[in-house]
């Protein structure tokens, strides 16, 4: 079986919906004002709301659909893309020793939702071969697809049915054109591979030359994971788990703006914090404000014109960084009732989520005031408060052997 699937989205897309129709509801920053906004439609009578409605509940009904028909088991989790549904169809359809190849996104083999489907395939030698392909073909060349994004990566994914393994798949990543068969970056993966250097996913590393290969896999030989759930028990190197706070869209509801806090009463306390009375408000860090060992790297500001990225970070100067009393200004702040009772650590390690393998650093953490964070900052908290030693972690995870590790992992713009 052979075939191209489309690569939507399922989820309805809100603001991408709203920009084609009634920009200034795209343009709202928190997702807890739009949901006011398409709320006073309902209520004018407007008939944009029936039309968002109506798109809204046909895109809940088929996800529905996905995850209740029992014919994709593996791929009907979190926000469903239909390419990954033809890709569970295909391998259920292909005769045990057939074999489907299919252009997908890279993420079917590194996305976290994707990672149980891809590790059944992969740890039993049924990935065939592995082509991951940059959306751009050098100077002066046509991307493959005009229409997508330049950055965006896709992969030529070939994998057997149950009878059709192979000893090792054939891999290569950041291709611009199909590798020749002494090409440098091409290299082969074993189930055994596989399961060594993902253990807990099994998803595919993306190593971009054989010698990357070489290093990495004699890296994961020698030593121990985190936290290693391989063996369906939890055996974790460092007693720490990973956690994050506020979600950006669907705790919106919680963020406060600068102009709300000074509506309500409230006033600046010092150290960015505000207060009204016995409440009080704490900065809510995102992770474009932070940089390796650096707290106070960006101030965030908005730039309403653009849609899906409003907030943008700028640097702090080095005038700002000699002062030790300047703090950044956060987009949000969020109520300390809101936070929870952990702030009496009084710093926490928190790394920025969304990177890319292309970066100048993959892995950037740092230590951090306790306060509010998105989902995009999240935190490693040590299970013992009496073992406070994450700054140790925080110098090992921002050299260069870790993040040369890291960058072996990451398909695309996100650690998750």
């Amino acid at each position: 079986m052979i075939g191209n699937p489309p690569w939507d989205r399922m989820k309805m897309q809100e603001v991408e919906w709203f920009a084609e129709r009634a920009g200034a509801i795209a343009r709202q920053v928190r997702a807890a004002d739009r949901k006011t906004a398409i709320e006073a439609l309902r209520a004018a009578g407007d008939p944009l709301a029936g039309e968002y409605d109506l798109a809204r509940e046909r895109a809940e009904r088929a996800m529905d659909v996905a995850r209740s028909c029992g014919a994709f088991p593996l791929l009907s989790r979190g926000d469903i893309n239909i390419y990954a549904l033809f890709v569970e169809r295909a391998q259920a359809l292909i005769e045990p020793r057939g074999a489907a190849g299919l252009l997908t996104p890279s993420g079917i083999a590194s996305d976290l939702t994707a990672a149980p489907f891809f590790k059944s395939l992969s740890t039993a030698g049924r990935v065939l071969s592995l082509f991951d392909f940059e959306n751009r073909r050098g100077a002066g060349r046509e991307a493959f697809f005009p229409d997508v994004d330049s950055r965006f990566k896709f992969c030529a994914f070939v994998a057997g049915g149950p009878e059709r393994t192979t000893e090792a798949a054939k891999c290569a990543f950041f291709l611009q054109d199909a590798p020749a068969a002494d090409d440098p970056r091409l290299f082969h993966m074993t189930a055994a591979d596989f399961a060594r250097v993902n253990p807990n996913t099994g998803t595919a590393p993306i190593f971009r030359s054989a010698r990357d290969a070489a290093i990495t896999r004699a890296i994961y030989e020698r030593l121990p994971v985190l936290v290693d759930r391989s063996s369906g028990k939890e055996v974790k190197a460092w007693p720490v788990k990973y956690m994050t706070m506020f979600h950006m869209t669907n705790d919106s509801r919680l963020f406060w703006t600068r102009g709300r806090l000074e509506a309500e009463g409230a006033y600046p306390v010092g150290a960015g914090r505000w207060a009204k009375g016995e409440r009080a408000w704490v900065p809510l860090y995102e992770g474009k404000m932070v940089q390796a060992f650096d707290h106070r790297a960006a101030t965030v500001v908005l730039n309403q014109a653009n849609l899906h990225r409003p907030a943008q970070s700028e640097d702090a100067t080095d005038e700002e960084h000699e002062d030790p009393t300047w703090i950044p200004e956060p987009q949000f702040r969020v109520e300390t009732s809101d936070v929870g009772g952990y702030m009496d650590l009084g710093w926490v390690l928190g790394f920025k989520e969304i990177t890319a393998p292309t970066n100048q650093r993959t892995f950037i953490s740092a230590i951090l005031p306790a306060v509010g964070f998105g989902n995009k900052l999240p935190l490693l908290v040590p299970d013992a408060r009496s073992d406070r030693n994450e700054y140790k972690f925080a110098a090992e995870s921002n050299c260069f052997i870790f993040d040369y590790v890291t960058r072996q992992k990451v398909h695309g713009q996100t650690l998750n």
